[in-house]
């Protein structure tokens, strides 16, 4: 066994024993703190270990990592888990399962929520992790209002926000398949689909169908850093932003996000200075502990700003 494939077993005897109860990442190596992991994750989805390698493994280091995962299964207090791993750096990200019977779907709880994930099929489950204490933030902020969802891809959020209260949310983004899936979490947790609207639309050619259901209490903004012929994060982030004052109500609320390790929060706090200063900054959400990186400005970056 390697040094790096010992720390990283180390670290996740530690995290199984026992294995959490609900859906948490055990290892994020992407974080920079432990060298020669950093394109390493580790997620336990409540019976199945997804390992994901984000660059090709040196030589030797693939073949380390499955026979310590295979002896970490055989000593676990978790017999009868799944290990599958997904090598992101190949095209379509395809899934290897390592140990036990493949399964393409799974239902997976956080915050006493439920939600469907895709495994082994897909680049990403439809779930980001990192996010857990953006949703709980939600949650805790909806009783009674009005929530604007966009990029809400399998509708995290949305499912957060109704779960705590909400009035309504507005989902919008433009990949459907994620917004049928968004349909069967809120279906998952007895959620009255009367309060919920879905959105199948590119963003920029949609304004007149999402002032429509305005103005909204809350907005969450929440895009990928980069999609290809309709989101370049650097480019675009601040054609949303001058169209928050018609989308908000009078002391309206927005949470601003941005999970590009090279862009900072000064991006969001000065963009919204110059493109919507009538929204004040107030927090930056705290990262859950199991997210730890090497640079404080590194890591997923989820602002609060008040009108």
């Amino acid at each position: 066994m390697t040094p790096e494939i010992a720390t990283l077993h180390a670290h996740l005897v530690g995290a199984l024993s026992p294995a959490p109860a609900e859906t948490r990442r055990v290892f994020h190596g992407r974080g920079r703190c432990w060298p020669g992991l950093e394109q390493i994750t580790v997620d336990w989805l409540q019976g199945v270990l997804l390992v994901s390698l984000f660059r090709e493994p040196p030589d030797g280091q693939l073949a380390a990592l499955e026979q310590m995962l295979r002896d970490l299964a055989a000593a676990a207090e978790w017999p009868r888990a799944s290990i599958l791993i997904q090598h992101r750096y190949l095209p379509e990200s395809p899934g290897q399962w390592l140990l036990g019977e493949p399964c393409e779907q799974r239902v997976i709880d956080e915050d006493g929520l439920r939600y469907q994930l895709d495994l082994g099929i897909k680049q990403n489950t439809g779930l980001f992790l990192d996010m857990r204490y953006g949703r709980r933030w939600v949650r805790e902020q909806a009783p009674g209002k009005r929530v604007l969802n966009l990029f809400a891809y399998t509708c995290g959020f949305s499912v957060a926000a109704i779960a705590g209260g909400a009035e309504q949310v507005v989902n919008l983004d433009m990949a459907r398949s994620a917004l049928s899936r968004g349909r069967d979490n809120h279906r998952l947790n007895g959620h009255d689909l009367g309060r919920v609207g879905f959105l199948g639309h590119e963003l920029f050619k949609s304004w007149g169908k999402v002032r429509k259901s305005g103005p909204y209490d809350l907005v969450i903004i929440d895009p990928p850093t980069f999609q290809k012929g309709s989101f370049v994060l650097t480019q675009d982030y601040q054609k949303i932003l001058r169209r928050l004052p018609e989308l908000l109500a009078e002391g309206g609320t927005v949470l601003a996000c941005v999970n590009d390790p090279a862009i900072g929060p000064d991006f969001l706090i000065e963009g919204m200075a110059e493109h919507a200063p009538g929204l004040v900054f107030v927090q930056r959400l705290e990262n859950p502990p199991e997210f730890p990186d090497r640079d404080v400005a590194g890591g997923l970056k989820a602002l609060v700003f008040k009108g």
